[in-house]
């Protein structure tokens, strides 16, 4: 008997299309403003991929990838009820960024706020150049509780950090992409056939290294350097004692795998 679908809210849409699962964010007319409901059904979505998936496009209907959090959710919240709303999305957006697989980002519009902190917690990010970044927060009187003062300062440095959420600055797709906000920057409409073509070739890669890379090489980046040697040496023997790394080892030997070129 089929494993039954998990249920997601309608703010969220899923697609795959072979080894690549695609979930949208689909609250276009709140500009994809992040609520619990869709948070939640986020970790259900992650918690629940087809073990034949191996890379995720996160995208957004919309001119908006994301205007951040709902604020409407934090009006009624006591202060230990906000630390648990806090908590709660560290622990769902943690899930995303030391999951079993990576995920690409596509963003356009706004990507502000919450919409920010859910980005930063995912592996590689593609902007459109419609794109634009805010930490409105100050302004707001409320500070980031999606991760973000983590996250963001190894992005960015934490003065910009600081700069972006005392004067409401915004960054436009061209300064995101010279920070380290995105990886990759392309023209309007471009985004998913991007974010799409990157996620093809991650899921082709052995799931071992891509387990490593996003779940070993952050941690290593945060040891010292003694520590570091130890866990990498550890990592690599891993990997390359697999079966199919033995398998893409020989077939690079024997030339039958591409070499690396600039393209």
């Amino acid at each position: 008997m089929a494993a039954a679908k998990p249920r997601l809210p309608k703010s969220l849409k899923v697609a795959r299309r072979g080894a690549i699962a695609i979930v949208t964010l689909a609250r276009p007319e709140k500009r994809n403003a992040l609520n619990d409901t869709t948070v939640l059904g986020l970790e259900t979505f992650f918690d629940t991929l087809p073990a034949g998936v191996k890379a995720v496009v996160l995208n957004a209907e919309g001119r908006h990838f994301s205007a951040g959090l709902d604020l409407s959710e934090l009006k009624v919240l006591s202060t230990e009820a906000g630390v648990e709303h806090s908590r709660v999305w560290h622990r769902i957006f943690d899930r995303i960024e030391f999951g079993r697989v990576p995920v690409v980002t596509v963003m356009h519009g706004a990507v502000i706020g919450g919409g920010l902190e859910l980005a930063a917690a995912t592996h590689i990010r593609v902007a459109e150049r419609s794109a634009y970044y805010a930490l409105p927060e100050g302004s707001r009187g409320i500070f980031v509780g999606g991760g973000g003062s983590v996250r963001l300062p190894r992005l960015i440095g934490v003065s910009r950090m600081i700069d972006l959420m005392l004067t409401g600055r915004t960054y436009g797709a061209e300064e995101g992409q010279a920070l380290g906000l995105s990886h990759y920057l392309v023209g309007e409409g471009e985004g998913l056939a991007k974010g799409l073509e990157i996620a093809k070739r991650i899921a082709g890669n052995s799931p071992v290294s891509n387990f490593a890379i996003m779940n070993v090489l952050p941690r290593i980046a945060e040891q010292d350097r003694a520590s570091g040697f130890v866990m990498e040496s550890l990592t690599a023997a891993i990997a390359q004692g697999s079966g199919e790394a033995k398998d893409r080892i020989r077939a690079f030997l024997e030339k039958r795998a591409a070499k690396v070129e600039r393209k």
